[in-house]
């Protein structure tokens, strides 16, 4: 975050008035903001509601509390140790559920493929209200403008193959891979079936029309909730009060497009994104749009933290485990 406000005073020259970035801080109203926080913790219950329909068809009476904990220690490892801090959670579940870590992850592979789906969506609405609006954008947004319809496509398309890929990978696929290791010695063939049998176990809900319903219904709340998170933070600036819901959700639409998506001249990184299109495309100062990109920040993600440590240590769980799949995750990239 310090390197965000740092990038973002640098791109925008010497001009940067510390004295209105604190002035925008000062002039948020706290009630609006606990609002957001309030609804920033649902969203995370919300993801503990979606993954136990995920593992229904392995353990039809998974502990929600149980998958809650994980899901709030396993954001505050993302929080902590960044990307690779993804793998807590999963390895939690399993642990906590007496799952396999293989179909953990399968299900965490189809946790992400909704949410970027239900992402392209919004960022397809954003775009079109973008585009028939006539509002002249930034040099820094063109190349969104420009780029984004083809990556909604091809994207959108892409999610949907691997999830009918997925769907069909059942027993005559899972058979084909193991005839494909045979020639394996049988201790590392046996390691390599159990990890496919576990991945085939953890891919069951898209086999059931019941869950994906279920699946679909929880993320479309899921993004309803994290929308409403946003209004409230918006609320709660006098400077941007008055932006309507179809305003909110192009900035929705478009920070979600730049979290994935390295965008020239920005990069990646939510804050950074979050300020280019309040400047560009909102046309707000610098200073006020990097504050509310601070608490943006702060409520979508840092919020979970202390309830994820308090979690933890409730837990007996060794923050030195936990990196150690971070270093695990690093040298088998390599």
């Amino acid at each position: 975050m310090i390197a965000a406000l740092w990038l973002a005073a640098r791109n925008w020259g010497g001009g940067f008035q510390w004295g209105l970035l604190l002035k925008t801080f000062k002039q948020l109203d706290l009630w609006w903001i606990a609002a957001s926080a309030v609804i920033a913790m649902a969203t995370y219950l919300g993801r503990a509601l979606r993954w136990r329909v995920l593992i229904r068809s392995q353990h039809p009476h998974s502990s929600l509390w149980n998958l809650f904990s994980a899901t709030a220690i396993g954001f505050t490892a993302i929080v902590l140790f960044g990307r690779p801090g993804e793998l807590v959670r999963p390895y939690l579940i399993a642990s906590k559920e007496r799952l396999t870590f293989s179909s953990q992850m399968a299900a965490w592979l189809l946790e992400r493929i909704y949410d970027l789906m239900m992402a392209l969506l919004i960022f397809g609405f954003a775009l079109s209200r973008v585009r028939s609006s006539g509002v002249q954008v930034g040099e820094r947004l063109q190349w969104v403008l420009s780029a984004g319809g083809w990556f909604v496509a091809v994207v959108g398309l892409t999610c949907l193959a691997v999830f009918i890929a997925l769907r069909q990978f059942g027993d005559a696929s899972l058979r084909r891979l193991i005839d494909a290791i045979s020639f394996l010695p049988d201790r590392y063939r046996a390691s390599l079936e159990g990890i496919f049998r576990a991945f085939t176990r953890g891919m069951e809900s898209t086999r059931d029309w019941g869950a994906i319903g279920s699946v679909l219904s929880y993320s479309v709340l899921e993004w309803v909730l994290i929308t409403a998170c946003y209004v409230c933070l918006f609320r709660a600036s006098p400077e941007m009060a008055h932006y309507g819901l179809t305003d909110i959700l192009i900035f929705l639409g478009f920070v979600a497009f730049g979290s994935v998506v390295q965008i020239p001249g920005v990069g990646g990184g939510m804050q950074l994104v979050a300020v280019v299109i309040l400047t560009e495309l909102f046309g707000l100062p610098v200073e006020v749009s990097t504050g509310m990109a601070v608490m943006l920040w702060a409520i979508t993600f840092v919020v979970i933290v202390p309830v994820g440590l308090l979690l933890a240590f409730h837990d007996g769980i060794q923050w030195s485990k936990l990196r150690q799949l971070r270093q695990e995750e690093g040298s088998s990239s390599l």
